[in-house]
C-alpha cells in the first residue's frame, strides 16, 4: 500500500512538472484564462454561502497550502464580500488548528460587514478597517502576530504596481519560514492591455511588483510547481514561498 502511495505521489510530480513544456495545454489554459477573465468567471462563485471571487483552482491550491503548512494566522489585505474570510477560517476549523483569520479593508462595507459577523466562522475572523499601508495598521498586525508560529499573508486588495509592492515591502516579514505570500491577480499582467477599467493594466500589477520585490529579496520564491499543478488561475508567478534557512 505504501509503494502505492509513493507511486501515485511521483506520477502527479512528474505529470505537473511536465506542463511546465506542454505548450498544447498551456496555450488551452492561456485561451481559458483570457477569456474567462474578461467574462468575469471569478465572480461566478461563493464559499459557504459568501461571494468568494476567485477561481476554484486557486481554492485547491490555497486549501493545500493550508493543510500542508497549518498556519496559526491567516493574514489577508482586502475582504470584498468576504468569502475567502470564511474559506479560510473554515479551512482552519477542518484541520483543528486553533488558527485565527485577520482581514484588512479600506472600506468594509456595512453590508458585507453584517454578513461576515453573522456566519458561523466568524468565530476564527478579525476585521481592522483602513488603508493596509497605514503605519498604525502595520503596528496592529505586528501586536496580533507577535505569538504566532506560523503565519501566512495573501494580498488581495488595490491591484496596481506601487500600492502591491509597498503591501510586499510591509506584509512580508510576518510570513514565516515554509509559508507563503500568496499576491492575488498577479493575472493582469498576461491579459490583454486595457481589459480592465481600473487603474492597475499591463506593466502595472501585482505581477510587475512582484518582479520588483523578488529582485531585492532573497527570502522568497515563486512556487512554480503550483503555476504548472494550476495553469488556470488568477496568481501565475503570485504563490511566493518563504525559504527556510539552512
Amino acid at each position: 500500500m505504501g509503494n502505492q502511495i509513493e507511486e501515485f505521489k511521483q506520477e502527479r510530480e512528474e505529470r505537473v512538472l511536465g506542463y511546465a513544456t506542454n505548450s498544447e495545454i498551456r496555450d488551452a489554459a492561456r485561451v481559458f484564462n483570457v477569456v474567462s477573465n474578461r467574462e468575469k468567471y471569478s465572480y461566478n462563485f461563493s464559499w459557504l454561502g459568501r461571494p468568494i471571487i476567485q477561481y476554484p483552482q486557486d481554492m485547491v491550491a490555497m486549501q493545500e497550502i493550508i493543510w500542508d503548512i497549518k498556519p496559526d494566522l491567516i493574514i489577508e489585505t482586502g475582504i470584498a464580500h468576504g468569502g475567502s474570510l470564511i474559506f479560510y477560517a473554515s479551512m482552519l476549523e477542518l484541520i483543528g488548528s486553533a488558527g485565527k483569520v485577520l482581514g484588512i479593508d479600506i472600506d468594509i462595507r456595512s453590508h458585507n460587514r453584517e454578513e461576515i459577523e453573522k456566519h458561523p466562522f466568524f468565530k476564527r475572523i478579525d476585521m481592522i478597517e483602513g488603508s493596509a499601508l497605514d503605519l498604525n495598521i502595520i503596528e496592529r498586525v505586528k501586536e496580533y502576530a507577535k505569538d504566532k508560529k506560523t503565519v501566512m499573508v495573501c494580498l488581495d486588495s488595490n491591484h496596481t504596481h506601487e500600492h502591491v509592492l509597498r503591501e510586499l515591502q510591509l506584509y512580508s516579514p510576518f510570513v514565516t519560514e515554509g509559508a507563503y505570500l500568496v499576491v492575488f491577480d498577479t493575472i493582469v499582467e498576461d491579459m490583454p492591455k486595457d481589459m480592465y477599467d481600473r487603474p492597475w493594466n499591463v506593466g502595472d500589477n501585482p505581477k510587475t511588483a512582484v518582479w520588483e520585490f523578488l529582485k531585492g529579496n532573497d527570502d522568497f520564491e515563486v512556487d512554480h510547481f503550483i503555476d504548472n499543478k494550476l495553469l488556470i488561475s488568477v496568481c501565475p508567478e503570485g504563490y511566493l514561498k518563504r525559504k527556510k534557512k539552512k
